[in-house]
């Protein structure tokens, strides 16, 4: 199991100047402390990081939890996914917005006739409502990330993986899908039927740590 780029900065980041706080790491790294925590949790699960309370991340060396990371190779999407949010590409973006902080949800996907079509981020409807738009009158089909542009997983895929491309593409949860049998236009049509988003990674590393 090879820790990713991001992960390596972490650690040389920490080895420098610990103890360091998520907020410092977040800063040095240009990135927010929410899109760190599935990398901290992969890196204390496997005993290269300690986190101290109110004091922060240390060093601990390079010794790997073997028992840990045997069994998160072992973990299938399908045993962590949770239920994934929708709405249609009608839907304006004003409901839509409502809709998510309802669900307390970072993302919604979206679907045409059962198939999902696109994906729509908190930062997506951040940016058409500072941008002076009016947000009763723009359906999300205009603002959302389509297919085949959405980062998918499947039942069967580890979650380890998921996890990975959480962190590589810099994205708070993936669609778990299943292919569809009828075809649009020669592409392939896919089905939501979860999601693995970065609560579903911590979650699960936490579950491991308890249990070891």
């Amino acid at each position: 199991m090879k820790l990713s780029h991001r992960q390596e900065e972490i650690v040389n980041i920490v080895k420098i100047g610990q103890p360091v706080t998520s907020e410092e790491l977040a800063e040095k790294l240009g990135v927010t402390r929410a899109a760190l925590r599935a990398d901290l949790a992969i890196l204390t699960m496997l005993g290269i990081l300690d986190a101290k309370p109110k004091v922060g991340y240390v060093y601990l060396g390079e010794q790997k939890n073997f028992e840990v990371i045997d069994k998160v190779s072992k973990v299938l999407a399908k045993e962590i996914m949770s239920k994934p949010i929708t709405v249609s590409e009608e839907t304006m973006v004003y409901d839509a917005i409502v809709f998510l902080f309802l669900n307390d949800v970072g993302t919604l996907f979206v679907e045409n006739n059962g198939a999902l079509v696109g994906a729509i981020s908190r930062k997506d409807f951040l940016k058409i409502a500072i941008g002076g738009t009016d947000i009763h009158k723009v359906p999300v089909g205009v603002i959302m990330t389509r297919m085949p542009n959405i980062i998918c997983g499947f039942a069967e895929d580890k979650a380890y993986d998921l996890a990975k491309k959480i962190i590589e593409h810099e994205v708070d949860s993936i669609p778990i899908v299943e292919k569809i049998e009828k075809e649009d236009a020669g592409r392939n049509q896919y089905k939501v039927i979860g999601k693995v988003s970065k609560t579903n990674i911590t979650k699960l590393f936490v579950k491991l740590g308890e249990e070891h």
